[in-house]
């Protein structure tokens, strides 16, 4: 049986029919812990590049559907925390509050990560 890639030229591509819609606890334990731990993900479905370099138009996928992607911080300054998310053309902003992302143990919920919505804006004229 032919494996197929669900990755190509940094693009998610799935078999027709087939969707990719995780909930916010299947991407922080399925994927994103094993991503952490260096453990084989469930599907190599979601590419890994610093969306902060990207304008949205230049990221991977559709821009009419949810996309995902893993990405890492990169430092504004050499001894700062803030994060560095200028792209040529504009620049991406968090905004609302940050959800949490709870355990799914009904016992004895923790907080296993939070979920930052981010905007871009686009720089001005000159």
């Amino acid at each position: 049986m032919d494996n197929f890639h669900f990755v190509r030229d940094g693009v998610t591509r799935l078999p027709p029919g087939f969707r990719f819609q995780p909930t916010d606890d299947e991407l922080v334990f399925q994927y994103l812990k094993c991503k952490v731990f260096s453990s084989p993900l469930p599907a190599p479905i979601i590419p890994h590049i610093n969306i902060y370099k990207y304008d949205p138009w230049d990221l991977p996928g559709n821009l009419e559907q949810e996309r995902y992607f893993f990405s890492n911080n990169e430092a504004k300054y050499p001894n700062g925390n803030r994060i560095n998310r200028a792209t040529a053309s504009g620049y991406w902003k968090a905004t609302g509050l940050d959800k949490q992302i709870l355990s799914s143990s009904r016992i004895n919920q923790m907080l296993m990560g939070m979920k930052k919505t981010l905007v871009f804006t686009e720089k001005g004229p000159a």
